[in-house]
């Protein structure tokens, strides 16, 4: 062997992967996807094993922190929406109280245009209940009035 092939079997040596089959020149050089499955069966399940346990190994804690700060903002949402419905609440008090009030107002009004009708109505029963009394006083002028005048045509006839 010479300098030249045992520099490219070591560097060659240094790219292998433990459990892969090394590509040789001409191998599968028509198509990527031809001999798939067989290069599938050549693969080390210890390799596979190795590089998904780094795989998570390097992965997984960051995906830890994400899943925990969801579950916070999860939390942290529920709290919000929790307080967002107790101001609804809150706010429709309110406004079921000023409605209240609107209401009272309104039944302070028309209380004081009862009042103002019983007024009325009292003023215009003390007027009848005069003009009533004027009216039998001054039926009973008017009748003392007559009987007078028909005595006294009386006598004169």
């Amino acid at each position: 062997m010479s300098g030249a092939e045992a520099a490219g079997e070591e560097a060659g040596a240094a790219l292998e992967v433990p459990g892969l089959r090394p590509l040789t020149p001409g191998s599968n050089d028509a198509s990527p996807d031809e001999g798939l499955v067989e290069d599938l069966c050549l693969v080390d399940e210890r390799a596979v094993e190795q590089l998904t346990e780094g795989l998570i190994s390097h992965y997984l804690p960051d995906l830890q922190q994400s899943k925990q700060a969801l579950q916070e903002l999860t939390q942290n949402q529920a709290v919000l929406l929790d307080t967002l419905e107790q101001e609804i609440s809150k706010f429709k008090e309110c406004n079921s109280i000023l409605d209240i009030n609107t209401l009272f107002l309104e039944a302070k009004h028309y209380h004081n245009k009862l009042v103002n009708i019983r007024k009325e109505m009292l003023t215009l029963h003390e007027k009848t209940s005069k003009l009533k009394a004027f009216k039998k006083e001054n039926l009973y002028t008017s009748l003392i009035c007559d009987v007078d005048r028909i005595q006294e045509f009386c006598r004169i006839s």
